[in-house]
C-alpha cells in the first residue's frame, strides 16, 4: 500500500492502558482487533493529507489552501494586500486571510506591517479585529484575521443613509470602546475611518486595519508621521511639527460621528489645500437637527487645539452616551500577557479553559503541542486553533454581543464620569486616556 509506512499501528501494551480490561484477558479474537490501524484524529488526517494526498498538496501549491485554511473567493483588497475569505479546516470556522505580496514590499511597507502585527498580537477586545495566525511562504504573508462578514460603516451610510440617533449612540459606543482599550494599551491606530469600522453579521462592531498603529512605551510619546486619510486627519497632523497620538485618534473620531448622525463628512473641499485649511481652522457647521446632546460632543471633540479636545473619559460621560449599557466589562484591565496559555490559565476563566481544552484534544492537540507551543506565537498553527476556539467560547459567552440603550443610567463609574465634562486639558504634557 503506497505510504504503507506513515501508519502507525498500535503496540499490544496500549489496549491495557486505555481499555477497562486487563490485558491477560485479552482472548485470541480481541488481538486481532488491536492489530487494527487506529482511527487518525482530525489534525492526524489533516497533516497526513497535506504530505500525501495528491489534491491537498496541489491546493497548497496553487494557493487554494494556506497552512491549515482552504481558501475561497477575494473579498477586499489595498494597495499591498488581498483579503480572501477562508474557512480553518479543522474547526470550520471562518477568517479573513490578507495575503501580501512580499516582493512587491519596499523597506517602509515591511516596517507598517511589523507594527500591524506587532499592535495586534497584544489587542484582545470585544470590538477590535483579532488575529489570529500569521503564515509565510517564500513569496507571501498570510495574515489570519477573524471574518466580520457584515460590510463596512462606510458602505452601509453611502447605502442607506445615516444612522439613527438610537444607532449612532451604539455604534460610537463600541468605537469608543475599543480606542479606549487600545489606548490603555499604549496603541495608537493613527487610520480610524469608516471603512476600518466592519460589522459582523449579527450587528457587533469591529476597529480593524493596524497598517499605520503604532505602539509607544508611554501616551505622551511624540510622533512626527502623517498618518492616515486627509478627511479624518487632526490639524496637528497637517503642521510640521510632532504630536500626540490619543488626540489624533480622538479627533478621527469626532469626525467618525458627524458621518454617522448626518451622512456626510465636517470638512469638505475641492482640493487638498482648501481641505488642510478647513481642518485647521476647525470650520465646520453641525445641522441643527441633530439633537443637542450629540452637538456637544462632536463640538467637543472637533477643536482644532488638541490639548482642548475631550478625553475618552469625557466622551464615555457625556449626556448622549449615558443610556448606553454595555453587556461587557466597560474598563477591561491591561493584561499581563497578550494571550493566555492553557498551561497558564491567566486570561482565562474555568469554564473557557476547559470548554478550549477540550475541543482541542478532540481534534487530536496533546498537551505536548501546547507545550511546545506555548500559545503566544502568531505563526504557529497551535496558536491560530487556540485562539479561534478561544473567541467561539467567549462569543458563546456573550463578548460579540451589542450594548442597548436604556432609559435610565445603571452604572455608577460612567455617571461619574459627568465630572469630566467640564475640564480642559491645558498641559501639552498631559495624558490623554
Amino acid at each position: 500500500m503506497p505510504g504503507g509506512h506513515y501508519q502507525v499501528r498500535s503496540p499490544k501494551p496500549r489496549h491495557s492502558i486505555y481499555s477497562l480490561t486487563d490485558s491477560s484477558d485479552v482472548g485470541p479474537e480481541e488481538e486481532e482487533v488491536d492489530d487494527v490501524t487506529p482511527r487518525l484524529t482530525p489534525l492526524e488526517k489533516l497533516t497526513t493529507d497535506m504530505c500525501k494526498d495528491e489534491t491537498t498538496i496541489k491546493e497548497l501549491i496553487i494557493g487554494r489552501r494556506v497552512g491549515f485554511y482552504k481558501v475561497r473567493g477575494e473579498i477586499g483588497c489595498g494597495t499591498f494586500s488581498r483579503v480572501k475569505l477562508a474557512f480553518h479546516a479543522l474547526t470550520k470556522d471562518k477568517v479573513a486571510l490578507k495575503i501580501l505580496d512580499k516582493t512587491r514590499l519596499d523597506s517602509q511597507a515591511h516596517r507598517l506591517l511589523s507594527r500591524e502585527i506587532h499592535s495586534m498580537e497584544s489587542l484582545q477586545h470585544p470590538n477590535v479585529v483579532q488575529l489570529y495566525e500569521v503564515v509565510e511562504t517564500p513569496s507571501r504573508l498570510y495574515l489570519v484575521l477573524e471574518y466580520a462578514g457584515g460590510g463596512d460603516l462606510h458602505n452601509h451610510i453611502c447605502s442607506e443613509g445615516k444612522l439613527s440617533d438610537s444607532a449612532s449612540k451604539i455604534t460610537f459606543a463600541q468605537v469608543l470602546s475599543a480606542i479606549k482599550y487600545m489606548h490603555n494599551m499604549n496603541v495608537i491606530h493613527r487610520d480610524l475611518k469608516a471603512e476600518n469600522v466592519l460589522f459582523t453579521s449579527s450587528g457587533c462592531l469591529k476597529v480593524a486595519d493596524f497598517g499605520f498603529s503604532k505602539r509607544v512605551s508611554n501616551r505622551s510619546d511624540a510622533l512626527d508621521t502623517f498618518c492616515g486619510s486627509p478627511p479624518y486627519a487632526a490639524p496637528e497632523l497637517f503642521k510640521d511639527e510632532s504630536y500626540l497620538g490619543p488626540p489624533v485618534d480622538v479627533w478621527a473620531m469626532g469626525v467618525l460621528l458627524f458621518f454617522m448622525v448626518t451622512g456626510t463628512m465636517p470638512f469638505r473641499a475641492d482640493t487638498m489645500g482648501k481641505l488642510r485649511r478647513s481642518i485647521i481652522e476647525g470650520a465646520f457647521t453641525v445641522p441643527p437637527w441633530v439633537p443637542g446632546p450629540c452637538q456637544r460632543l462632536i463640538k467637543g471633540i472637533l477643536k482644532p487645539v488638541p490639548a482642548e479636545r475631550y478625553a475618552i473619559d469625557q466622551m464615555l460621560g457625556c449626556d448622549w452616551l449615558l443610556p448606553v449599557e454595555f453587556p461587557w466589562v466597560l474598563f477591561p484591565s491591561e493584561p499581563a500577557s497578550p494571550v493566555g496559555s492553557l498551561l497558564d490559565s491567566e486570561g482565562l476563566d474555568e469554564e473557557e479553559e476547559e470548554e478550549v481544552r477540550s475541543s482541542l484534544e478532540e481534534l487530536g492537540f496533546t498537551t505536548e503541542h501546547l507545550r511546545n507551543n506555548h500559545l503566544k506565537d502568531s505563526r504557529s498553527p497551535v496558536t491560530g486553533v487556540h485562539r479561534i476556539l478561544l473567541h467561539r467560547a467567549r462569543k458563546r459567552r456573550g463578548c460579540d454581543s451589542l450594548p442597548v440603550v436604556r432609559g435610565m443610567v445603571r452604572d455608577p463609574k460612567r455617571e461619574g464620569l459627568r465630572a469630566y465634562r467640564g475640564l480642559r486639558h491645558t498641559s501639552k504634557l498631559c495624558v490623554v486616556s
